[in-house]
């Protein structure tokens, strides 16, 4: 008999205490829940093991990796609904326990267990990373950037497109295209900063070298680049080299810690500071500062999540540490401020480009879900389905202002205090 899909429906409404919002599908090949609705494919009883040894969601995350659990129809509209069903619940550990007393919650828990089969705990895919701490050492960090950039330039010229800039874009239209878009950020941040010839400017976690090119080619200004990424390194080279600048750009495969060329007139860090760890980004911020000439501008462009009432209950997302950014931390746009200032830099301008980045990673969804085998072929199915998961999601939290992303233009004012600002700042528009 065909009814491992109604039976499961039931199991998890009892265990959740809600309706299930999804429409579910069995592995063998039975369906239950609203006709309507998005369709979660369980195609196996491993992906139930999964979810019981690591509930929440690092397990329903190694059981989309795996392949163990996929969708049929929008991605974007199972996420949204599992989202408040599970990630949005707030359930900790003893939340959990509290509710295992309920004589029909462990009733429900016993029923997943006699389906899932066998109890011994499956392998973790061999995309996750197994993290040791978050002291963000040196080594740490090019661990951690390698494991995320060295992926295979391919495959991000894939994700991509032409521009190869792997952070927000600035959308004048959501018709618009993600070239154009990549090409006014870029602007956007050479104005702020403004960049005049005979400048220098430091590029602090440089990627593929587009802000680099942009500032040298359109700004004339000559530029350091700087990388934990061996293959960016090499690609930011080949392209530099092509467009004829090497004579403006330096590309280095170096830690900002150990930049120690100053002064600089002025510093871009561009969807790098997320990296950095809450411990230590009053290091970093202190590091820019000393790196900068007097009346220098600071251009720090930061995905920022909203505060908590406890900030110290904070815990890293365990989907994104364990496969994505591993080690890579979010602070409310409040830390950045404090700590910048803390450092010495006067904040003269702080905005907020949130639905811009939701645009921008629907744009990257759909270049990867266009070339699907090819991406497959060039890395893993396990790591193409830990982008496709991981860009889609955030597409969505930046859409309900669950994270958000941040340009911060700070400056090493003087003691005279001329700051080099406009009177009108938002000129750079």
């Amino acid at each position: 008999m065909q009814d491992a899909a109604l039976r499961l429906k039931a199991l998890m409404e009892q265990l959740l205490g809600a309706p299930l919002p999804v429409r579910i599908r069995a592995w063998d090949g039975s369906e239950a829940g609203p006709p309507e609705s998005p369709v979660l494919v369980v195609r196996n009883r491993r992906a139930l093991r999964r979810l019981l040894w690591k509930p929440g969601e690092l397990g329903m995350a190694r059981a989309w990796v795996a392949g163990d659990l996929t969708v049929d129809g929008d991605l974007y509209a199972v996420l949204d609904v599992m989202a408040e069903l599970v990630w949005e619940r707030g359930e900790d550990a003893r939340t959990l326990r509290e509710a295992l007393r309920d004589p029909e919650v462990r009733a429900a828990v016993w029923g997943l267990v006699r389906m899932a089969g066998p109890p011994l705990p499956p392998a973790p895919p061999r995309e996750e990373v197994r993290r040791r701490s978050h002291l963000h050492t040196k080594r740490s960090d090019r661990r951690a950037i390698s494991h995320h950039y060295d992926v295979g330039n391919d495959f991000y010229e894939i994700v991509l497109g032409p521009s190869m800039v792997y952070s927000c874009a600035y959308w004048d239209s959501p018709d618009g295209t993600l070239e154009d878009a990549q090409r006014d950020k870029l602007g956007l941040v050479a104005r702020k900063l403004d960049l005049k010839p005979g400048m220098r400017l430091l590029d602090v976690g440089c990627g593929w070298g587009s802000m680099a090119i942009h500032a040298a080619r359109e700004y004339g200004v000559s530029v350091v680049g700087v990388t934990l990424s061996q293959e960016q390194a090499a690609y930011a080279r080949k392209r530099v080299a092509e467009e004829g600048l090497t004579d403006r750009i330096e590309i280095r495969v170096q830690d900002y810690r150990d930049v120690t060329d100053g002064p600089y007139d002025a510093i871009s860090s561009i969807g790098m500071a997320e990296h950095v760890g809450s411990d230590r980004y009053l290091e970093y911020a202190r590091d820019l500062f000393a790196l900068l000439k007097p009346g220098g501008r600071l251009l720090n462009h930061q995905i920022g999540r909203r505060p908590w009432g406890n900030e110290s209950a904070y815990e890293i997302d365990e989907f994104i540490d364990a496969y994505v950014f591993p080690d890579g931390e979010l602070a409310p746009i409040g830390g950045t401020v404090s700590g910048l200032e803390a450092a010495g830099f006067e904040v003269r301008d702080v905005e907020s480009i949130r639905e811009h980045y939701a645009l921008t990673l629907r744009r990257w969804v759909a270049n990867l879900e266009a070339d699907w085998p090819t991406a497959v072929r060039l890395t893993s199915p396990g790591r193409a389905r830990v982008w496709r998961l991981y860009m889609a999601a955030s597409a969505l939290a930046f859409e309900r202002n669950r994270i958000g992303v941040n340009q911060v233009l700070a400056v090493k004012t003087p003691d005279t205090g001329t700051s080099g600002m406009p009177l009108r700042a938002r000129s750079w528009r």
